[in-house]
């Protein structure tokens, strides 16, 4: 709020154990959505700005979900959003270059990095943002259902790799290659 939020609402998840043995404190994506669908529709708001990866675990989900859950357009990894009216230019980096997406609102957007520069809170503003309104409240205030869903059965570090060779020459490759049924 320190940065110019004029209020704000913090969703307290208590932690613990869910049904399946689950940290029930340890939201996935889709309870991250759930619980924006219902403060979206509480707020009546047209335009939701997420961050590309941070809010679920880097799971790069929660603002595609959100939209099929608001049955919203979405634009994602914006680095430069233009609003006219009901119209929203969003321009992202794909790997060829520069994509640009135009909708109407209401919008669900992803960040990228090169969106916008940081800002840093100042000492009067983060002493301001102390008497700007925060509301505490709980999954269970909106309906949502935090129980986690997936579960994490295993996690294993990937064979180690073979060495590589050493030819003599180019007809040295090339045998190499035919012994090997790349060529």
């Amino acid at each position: 709020m320190a940065m110019g939020a004029d209020r704000g609402i913090h969703v307290v998840v208590e932690p613990g154990k869910d049904q399946q043995g689950g940290e029930k404190g340890d939201l996935e994506p889709l309870g991250v959505a759930k619980l924006l669908q219902k403060v979206v529709q509480e707020e009546k708001r047209n335009m939701v700005i997420l961050g590309k990866q941070s809010i679920d675990d880097d799971a790069m989900q929660t603002g595609q979900m959100l939209a099929g859950l608001l049955n919203w357009p979405q634009a994602c990894s914006a680095s430069k959003v233009e609003v006219d009216g009901e119209n929203v230019t969003v321009t992202r980096e794909v790997d060829g270059g520069v994509e640009t997406l135009r909708a109407k609102l209401p919008i669900i957007i992803t960040t990228d990095l090169r969106l916008n520069e940081p800002r840093y809170a100042s000492l009067p503003n983060i002493m301001k943002a102390k008497k700007k309104p925060l509301v505490k409240k709980t999954m269970e205030d909106y309906g949502v259902d935090s129980a986690r869903r997936l579960r994490t059965v295993k996690v294993q570090e990937p064979a180690p790799r073979q060495g590589g060779g050493k030819v003599e020459d180019v007809d040295g490759m090339i045998a190499k290659l035919k012994d090997l049924g790349a060529l």
